[in-house]
């Protein structure tokens, strides 16, 4: 039995055909295979390795912590130096609104934990997301979803949700009374990268101010430098009311985060007691790999590079079968004419050694999210890679 059968026969699938590279060892921009090919990493995880794969600072930040404790109580209860340290340095960082962090395991539980707050705050149930929005795969998560391929087979899901159309601004009288919570992607992802445009979070907050809803904001992807600021919610002048967090938080490691005002979210120990609970959640071992990360995006000024290389990116992938580049910093999208190129794309560049990879909903897409660490010498290297692959494309 091959590697990739053995693969397949003792892990659940996500898909029928994995991409099965078999890894022997990452560092930096790359992973190499137990072949000893190298392949340049032009996905960092789905946008998760923000400070490159094995950072020797948050290696040596994670063995730290490990010589002291890893996992003594279930989130809430003890007091850990790592996670308070952590806690302070990041709402260090944001507006004063958000002064308070619940730290989770994965994105898609901090976004069934911003649910719950919301329905807590407002007292409401109803719930908005967006068209094509992809928040996770658990059943809230889920819920916010309306590709029916993906959520038929789960049903039924959480009552009281209903969707709008990113970007436009006629449907946002459907924001009433009756809405808990407005749910978007500040960039949505799965849909194509898609920017916010002419104002249209600044105009969605103040019709949920005006309804009596909160905002929440999915940063999972774009947060953590990836879009050129901190967070990507502050290049459209906004502050969440809710702020959601993961992927690139912990360099790599599993994480995720909600975050809002101290008095909303002191209803979570009282309107019910243990509104939220989760064992895991603010393990140490995992919090002192966030505070190293978030310490090296400050310090090295990731986040302003992110944009240097977004301008290099749209400057070196100019070619025939690339329609466009949306999206922000290094969180590109490459649209090509269709979406067999795509797949000839992602299949045939990890031929020659780069590693992208596909989007949920828009089959033209090709992601471009390298780690932010990334040099120019090897994003360079990428881009010829990509075109040299491109060319050789026959219909």
């Amino acid at each position: 039995m091959s590697r990739l059968e053995l693969f397949k026969s003792l892990l659940a699938p996500t898909t029928e055909n994995p991409l099965g590279l078999e890894v022997k060892k990452a560092r930096g921009s790359y992973i190499y295979d137990v072949y000893g090919k190298r392949y340049l990493d032009f996905v960092a995880g789905v946008s998760a390795v923000s400070v490159g794969h094995c950072n020797s600072k948050i290696r040596r930040a994670v063995r730290r912590q490990m010589r002291k404790h890893n996992h003594v109580m279930v989130y809430g209860e003890f007091i850990q130096e790592v996670v308070l340290n952590y806690a302070k340095k990041l709402t260090g960082a944001l507006e004063p609104e958000l002064s308070n962090i619940y730290l989770v395991n994965s994105g898609t539980e901090a976004i069934e934990g911003a649910i719950k707050l919301a329905k807590v705050v407002t007292g409401k149930t109803q719930i908005i997301a967006a068209k094509q929005a992809y928040h996770g795969n658990t059943y809230g998560s889920l819920s916010l979803m309306d590709y029916k391929e993906r959520i038929n087979p789960f049903r039924p899901l959480l009552p009281g949700v209903s969707h709008i159309e990113f970007n436009n601004e006629e449907e946002l009288d459907r924001i009433t009374s009756d809405t808990a919570a407005v749910i978007l992607e500040t960039i949505q992802g799965g849909a194509g990268f898609i920017e916010p445009k002419n104002g249209y979070l600044k105009k969605v907050k103040a019709r949920c101010e005006a309804e009596g809803a909160l905002l929440i904001l999915d940063e999972i992807q774009p947060g953590f430098g990836r879009t050129g600021a901190l967070f990507a919610y502050r290049h459209y002048e906004v502050t969440p009311d809710i702020l959601v967090i993961g992927k690139g938080m912990a360099g790599g490691l599993p994480v995720g985060a909600f975050i809002s005002s101290k008095e909303n979210m002191s209803l979570l120990g009282s309107k019910p007691r243990l509104g939220h609970i989760t064992t895991f959640g603010g393990n140490p071992v995992i919090a002192a790999a966030a505070l190293a990360t978030l310490e090296e995006i400050i310090s090295k000024e990731y986040q302003h590079k992110a944009l240097e290389h977004e301008i290099l990116i749209r400057k070196c992938l100019k070619h025939p079968l690339i329609e466009e580049i949306r999206g922000k910093g290094l969180m590109l999208a490459l649209i090509l004419k269709n979406s067999e190129i795509a797949n000839h794309l992602v299949t045939e560049g990890l031929k020659e050694g780069i590693i992208l990879f596909w989007l949920l909903y828009e089959k033209r897409a090709v992601r471009i999210t390298p780690p932010l660490s990334i040099s120019e010498k090897e994003l360079k290297k990428g881009c010829g890679i990509i075109l040299s692959v491109l060319d050789r494309y026959t219909c």
